[in-house]
């Protein structure tokens, strides 16, 4: 997949997925089906999005992924060429301009590929129907996606992050299409884990990042190639001290390699068992992470028998 971070021509006749694709969940993966389905009339998958989700500022609640998780994702689904602009640089082009200059002489569309909603030019005034007509005078096709529905409402990011601040993320995969969780590096903790006999993966969650609700879920980890079922505790360790950052500590019951601080880990949550909250002791604290080890084995051995994760 090549990356463009401007305006450089495509060099080939391409069918151009639009949108933020803030979270890639279902709804997103229709519009980019859409443009995946040109490549058997000749034309390249491409999608135009931005690095930066304007959309996000200010409002709690935060990104679903990272760029760099978009980036792979995108690129396992098919997609040849990605336009990942600043939001900045095109934000005061008109409708026409945006039509004219970025779709039809950067990124060679030959087809325009959009959500239901999906509204561009300065503003954000125009929307499919300005899309169709603005693309018929360039000689641009244009499919629009009809909303994806979930429990008769079509899915959404805002959706999605409400069940992940409520703790549901079993509702938020079905949405998604696949668990949310987070990539991230492996740092150093208090090593109180290790102490206990269940030493943990720590990850600090980014402030851009979505904040699931504190507590304890049953997780999928990857560690040396392979899946682990994981059991993962997300938040300010209150029995330990209270820490100022959000983290994300994960134990894999079934892992026996080295420790991975420094590498970039991926984990799924998958279940939600209980919130967070402060233990009398030590002992009372090991005594639950071990118990809530044994859920989550059990659970993730009912959900996924044929996985060959442990």
């Amino acid at each position: 997949m090549e990356i463009y971070r401007d305006l450089t021509p495509a060099g080939r006749e391409c069918a151009v997925a639009l949108g933020m694709f803030d979270g890639l969940h279902l709804g997103h993966r229709k519009v980019i089906s859409l443009a995946l389905e040109g490549a058997a009339r000749g034309l390249a998958p491409a999608v135009l999005t931005f690095a930066d989700n304007p959309k996000l500022r200010g409002i709690d609640g935060g990104a679903l992924l990272s760029q760099k998780e978009k980036i792979r994702l995108l690129r396992e689904m098919g997609v040849e060429f990605l336009y990942l602009l600043d939001f900045a640089s095109v934000k005061n082009i008109s409708a026409e301009d945006f039509v004219r200059s970025v779709l039809k002489n950067a990124c060679m569309a030959e087809e325009a590929c959009c959500g239901f909603n999906y509204t561009f030019g300065r503003g954000g005034k125009a929307g499919s129907g300005e899309l169709r007509r603005l693309c018929a005078a360039c000689g641009i096709g244009v499919s629009v996606a009809p909303a994806v529905l979930a429990d008769g409402e079509p899915v959404s990011s805002t959706r999605i992050r409400a069940r992940i601040r409520a703790g549901d993320v079993e509702k938020a995969a079905l949405l998604l299409g696949r668990p949310f969780g987070y990539e991230l590096p492996v740092v150093p903790g208090q090593h109180l884990g290790r102490r206990l006999g269940t030493p943990t993966l720590n990850q600090r969650i980014p402030p851009e990042s979505v904040l699931p609700k504190f507590g304890v879920y049953a997780s999928l980890a990857e560690a040396e190639g392979r899946s682990f079922c994981g059991v993962t505790n997300v938040g300010v360790h209150p029995t330990v001290g209270v820490s100022r950052a959000a983290l994300a500590e994960t134990w894999m019951p079934e892992y026996a390699g080295p420790p991975l601080y420094g590498r970039e880990t991926r984990v799924s949550l998958l279940k939600f068992l209980r919130p967070e909250r402060k233990f009398p002791s030590l002992a009372a604290l090991q005594e639950e992470i071990r118990r809530n080890g044994a859920q989550s084995l059990a659970y993730f051995r009912e959900k996924f028998p044929d996985s060959g994760a442990r």
